[in-house]
């Protein structure tokens, strides 16, 4: 579902992808680990045509990126740093607008049932601007799970919220996993990478530096494999 080849990335003389290869199977859940600077969010960004590449390949679902941005975005879920919301809608409102563009059957009960799932039922007639990061956060991954999309690109995205709508986000990634949906998400934390995931790619200086498949790993093993391939 995912196939990037020799894709490079540099802003001006500064390369920050420098020749990554990635394959993400179908149903497949990826952990991408790396340090600050590493290239996560830019190949993320990538990944979903926001940004474009430099050189090499990309194709998401069969769609070749960029030329094919229009008809990638329809099968993706995306939740990023940025939280694509309108804040003078309300919670509903903004679910409702997305909902309307990738044409969502029977979209006052799928609104109902997202909202509910993101913990924001009490508050969908509120005003985003008024939400806090967290509950932002929240309903960012709303938007991107609406539409029920094949592949889901997830940037960090416990950041900002509390331990509650943490466990509440890895209930969720572990119900998209299980419902045969492709996730690829950067996470800081190698504990619930190895937790969540079935595979854990480490990205260093611009490019793949190791892969390792959940089941393979003994306890405690991932940070010292860490540390040994980022300080290589």
């Amino acid at each position: 579902m995912i196939e990037v080849h020799g894709l490079v990335k540099a802003f001006g003389l500064k390369p920050i992808l420098r020749g990554v290869d990635l394959n993400v199977a179908e149903g497949e859940f990826v952990a991408l680990v790396g340090p600050n600077g590493a290239g996560k969010t830019t190949l993320l960004r990538i990944l979903a045509s926001l940004s474009r590449p430099t050189a090499g390949e990309v194709r998401v679902g069969g769609h070749r990126l960029p030329a094919r941005a229009s008809e990638a975005r329809m099968i993706l879920g995306v939740v990023s740093h940025q939280p694509l919301l309108y804040g003078d809608l309300t919670a509903e409102e903004n679910l409702r607008f997305y909902g309307r563009m990738y044409g969502i059957p029977d979209l006052d009960q799928r609104l109902a049932q997202v909202l509910k799932t993101v913990g924001l039922w009490p508050r969908r007639r509120d005003l985003v601007r008024e939400f806090s990061r967290g509950m932002q956060q929240r309903l960012s991954i709303g938007r991107a799970i609406l539409h029920d999309p094949q592949v889901m690109l997830f940037d960090e995205p416990h950041t900002g919220l509390d331990q509650e709508a943490s466990a509440m986000l890895d209930e969720l990634l572990r119900q998209v996993a299980a419902r045969g949906r492709t996730v690829l998400m950067t996470s800081h934390d190698l504990s619930r990478a190895s937790d969540l995931a079935e595979r854990i790619d480490i990205l260093s200086k611009g490019v793949i530096a190791g892969t390792y498949k959940r089941g393979e790993l003994g306890p405690g093993e991932l940070p010292e494999i860490y540390r040994e391939v980022t300080h290589a």
